[in-house]
């Protein structure tokens, strides 16, 4: 697990699939995303060397976002939190549906569970729900926005105070310019254009998205143009 920090409340949390983000108020840590399991006393101790851990917000229930949240809570006391409609399949009490792949998108899924831990993971018993439009009481008021297509209870956490986005895989690094595309491996592709449009609307100098290089700047010009391309953004 490597650690960088992109601003300094703000560090990245990069796994061999996957990432993490750590959010600083003070000496309170906001953990949005837990990666895959077996590095919970890595995150913990990162977590610890920041502040005290109070929150670990899941985007989605997926072992490369959500495997990781049971050691870390069990290791930190933090509260696990998801979306109401998330919460019992990240607790394990009812299957999460599967992707609809596209063609192209079978061998990229393959080589990434290669990377993971075999087998399922251990399920945190205590999942809090919120909802779009929550807002939660970090970063000058975090508000929760339902990003559905991906999984049915994906969310983002757009923290308007500093411009920043949490994407999940609503949205992930392009591999080849620097820019955005479309989260890969949805359910609902519908949905999943629509709520990349969503996101994009929003005001955003920092976006942190579910896989690749965060964007760091003009996050909002970039998310719109690539949303253009998708027939999502006037």
């Amino acid at each position: 697990m490597d650690v960088v920090e992109l601003l300094p409340r703000l560090s990245l949390l990069r796994f061999p699939v996957g990432q993490a983000y750590l959010w600083r108020d003070g000496d309170e840590v906001t953990l949005i995303d837990a990666g895959p399991a077996g590095y919970g006393a890595r995150i913990a101790e990162a977590e610890r060397a920041a502040g005290r851990v109070r929150r670990i917000l899941l985007t989605h229930f997926h072992k490369d976002h959500a495997g990781g949240a049971r050691e870390v809570a069990a290791l930190t006391g933090a509260e696990v939190v998801a979306h109401t409609a998330e919460a019992p399949v990240v607790r394990g009490e009812v299957p999460g549906p599967p992707p609809v792949f596209e063609d192209w998108e079978r061998p990229l899924h393959e080589q990434a569970v290669r990377r993971l831990p075999p087998g399922d993971f251990a399920r945190p018993s205590r999942v809090a729900g919120v909802v779009d439009g929550d807002v939660l009481d970090f970063g000058g008021g975090a508000r929760v926005v339902h990003a559905p297509g991906h999984t049915d209870g994906s969310i983002a956490l757009h923290l308007p105070a500093h411009g920043v986005l949490f994407t999940g895989d609503a949205v992930a690094a392009s591999p080849v310019d620097g820019g955005v595309l479309l989260g890969v491996f949805n359910i609902d592709r519908g949905r999943a254009v629509a709520s990349f449009g969503r996101l994009a609307d929003l005001d955003t100098e920092v976006a942190c998205v579910g896989h690749g290089d965060p964007v760091t700047a003009r996050a909002g010009d970039v998310l719109r143009a690539s949303a253009r391309t998708y027939g999502a953004a006037g």
